[in-house]
């Protein structure tokens, strides 16, 4: 997984891109304004930068012209705005900035754009401070990362539905307390198949994440990841 420096002066964008990212397995660094930004990028390069246009200090595109002119430009950079022009767009993509989200942010579209950038190759800064970015369709564009492990050992296997636990759910029951017997299993059943990833939960079972969160603790269902004690 990836190193996702994610810039942005909303506290609550920062906090839901953050937990998205976090789902998903990556390891995720927040600032809300450039001066956190260029520290957070000068601790540590990230694989990835997701860079808010409109902010306080210095403006996202700005940081961006830095960023490029000090050779510095060497990661995909995400631009992401609810304010801003075509034009602003094209001078971000112009600059260095590998695509542009706006804002509201729809989900499929944040783990598209993510999936996209980091499949790139990996951006490197020409003699004269400039940055060389190859073209998305150009040759040598490494392919959308999928699910089978490097080493080329088998994906985990995907649970199989307990077609016994179906059947022992009473009939004659109210309505109501046999689709809630039916909807643990249901959800059961997903949350084991995508590693509790609870975005890939919301996208197959079709529920936005607030309310799939309310569901599952209206079934006394335990959504957290199962995290390794021994690393």
């Amino acid at each position: 997984m990836a190193r996702i420096l994610v810039v942005d002066d909303e506290i609550g964008i920062r906090e839901l891109l953050s937990e998205i990212l976090y789902d998903e397995g990556h390891t995720v660094e927040l600032a809300e304004n450039a001066a956190q930004a260029r520290a957070a990028r000068q601790r540590s390069r990230p694989d990835l930068v997701l860079l808010d246009i409109w902010m306080p200090d210095t403006d996202g595109v700005s940081l961006l012209k830095e960023w490029n002119s000090q050779g510095l430009l060497n990661m995909p950079v995400v631009m992401m705005s609810g304010h801003a022009t075509v034009d602003t767009a094209v001078e971000a993509t112009r600059i260095g900035a590998v695509d542009f989200l706006e804002k509201p942010i729809t989900l499929q579209k944040l783990l598209k754009t993510i999936s996209t950038a980091l499949a790139r190759p990996v951006v490197s800064s020409t003699a004269s401070g400039s940055v060389s970015i190859p073209d998305a369709r150009g040759a040598g564009v490494s392919q959308p990362l999928t699910t089978t492990p490097v080493n080329g050992s088998p994906p985990a296997p995907v649970p199989e539905v307990d077609n016994s636990k179906l059947g022992s759910i009473p009939l004659d029951q109210p309505l109501r307390e046999a689709r809630d017997e039916f909807e643990r299993i249901y959800f059961e059943y997903h949350l084991g198949r995508e590693n509790h990833s609870m975005t890939r939960v919301s996208e197959k079972t079709g529920l936005e994440r607030t309310h799939l969160y309310r569901k599952l603790k209206q079934l006394g269902i335990d959504s957290s990841r199962k995290r390794n004690t021994n690393q």
